[in-house]
């Protein structure tokens, strides 16, 4: 999960100065805790689902979803759709996905969801169609308040819009869009809005060029 300093939008925290730091360390330096994990308690139905049914997903997913062969794909659309996932047609789930909460996630009509992929859906995940998540990659749609000394929890939906291609080992962030036809390079991070049909890259991901022009060299 990542850091979220307000309740409207999760935003990182910015480097400060070695000036700007000191009055914060000074307070720090009080007895009173920025983080009392005793006081964290989890939002009424935040999971969507009760506790038993979560777990029963949890099991199935360890067992009925991961071990089954990776030319099963029918199945895994069956055992997500059991549990309430919106999947789409010939939807291709790699058997390695890690789904927290299927229930929360939208998958469009073709896509593909690659291998050690993780949709940490705590918020809604919306993946539209013709889309590819690669493999490795981290969709992360929860996040805790850093300024609250209980470390609330709370959701943001992420949208990767249709025929975008998250490549491999991409983290995004929670309350990101991805638009349309976007590409996002192999190991980037993304904390904003990405537009559509452009290839973005690095950490943060900034888009570099649209997708369908030229590679420089080519």
């Amino acid at each position: 999960m990542t850091a979220s300093t307000t309740a409207r939008r999760p935003r990182t925290a910015s480097p400060r100065t070695e000036v700007e730091t000191q009055p914060f360390e000074s307070e720090l330096s009080g007895s009173y805790p920025v983080q009392d994990l005793k006081r964290f308690r989890l939002p009424a139905n935040f999971r969507g689902r009760p506790a038993w049914v979560v777990q029963l997903w949890w099991i199935a997913q360890a067992t009925l979803f991961r071990g089954s062969p990776q030319a099963f794909y029918g199945w895994r659309r069956f055992l997500l759709r059991l549990f309430g996932c919106s999947v789409g047609k010939r939807v291709q789930v790699r058997p390695t996905a890690e789904i927290t909460y299927p229930w929360k996630v939208f998958i469009g009509d073709y896509s593909w969801i690659g291998d050690d992929v993780t949709l940490y859906s705590l918020g809604e995940i919306y993946i539209g169609a013709n889309a590819v998540v690669s493999q490795g990659s981290y969709i992360c749609a929860g996040t805790h308040d850093m300024q609250s000394p209980s470390f609330d929890i709370c959701g943001w939906p992420i949208h990767i819009e249709d025929e975008a291609w998250v490549a491999a080992d991409v983290f995004v962030a929670p309350g990101v869009r991805i638009g349309r036809g976007a590409v996002v390079g192999a190991r980037s991070t993304v904390h904003h809005d990405l537009p559509p049909m452009m290839v973005s890259f690095g950490n943060p991901a900034k888009p570099v060029r649209p997708r369908l022009a030229p590679e420089l060299g080519s």
